[in-house]
């Protein structure tokens, strides 16, 4: 074989190794990265598969569960009879949504103590999303004060000297 041959060769052969590597970086990021969505009665009902997963768990804040220091949190998600512990030790604070009887998502680990430990808390607060009541106001305007038009809106008047 030749020499440009043999350079050809070495060329390729790192090309392949180049590719292989990547290729196992991807894949090794994206099972990292993946999570599954489960409701808590299916999480309880999951067995030791619960175990090795990344997951995300979607509920409701029991009422005086919150227990904070610093950014780490503790607190109860509710989800009709069911009930999950959940432990927060994420790098940020809670939203600022996340009170009682507030939506919340955890995403993390099912321990085997049973207890759900979350890395990263979403919440919404019920109050903001929910239905607009029958006669309220829909822009903030108090209900008593109607919007001024351009006719009631008083014009400075031009005096010339």
């Amino acid at each position: 074989m030749s020499g440009q041959g043999k350079t050809y060769l070495k060329f390729g052969a790192a090309t392949v190794v180049i590719l292989l590597l990547l290729g196992y970086l991807a894949y090794t990021g994206v099972q990292d990265s993946k999570s599954y969505y489960v409701t808590i009665s299916e999480l309880h009902k999951m067995g030791d598969g619960a175990y090795s997963k990344r997951l995300r768990v979607a509920g409701n804040v029991q009422p005086g569960s919150i227990k904070r220091t610093g950014t780490h949190v503790q607190f109860v998600l509710m989800e009709q009879d069911q009930l999950l512990s959940v432990d927060y030790t994420g790098t940020e604070a809670p939203p600022d949504t996340f009170k009682d009887e507030s939506q919340a998502l955890a995403d993390g680990s099912f321990g085997r103590d049973g207890v759900f430990h979350a890395k990263q808390l979403q919440a919404k607060c019920a109050s903001k999303y929910a239905p607009q009541q029958p006669g309220a106001p829909t822009n903030g305007t108090p209900l008593s004060a109607p919007p001024k038009t351009m006719t009631q809106v008083q014009r400075p008047s031009v005096t010339s000297n």
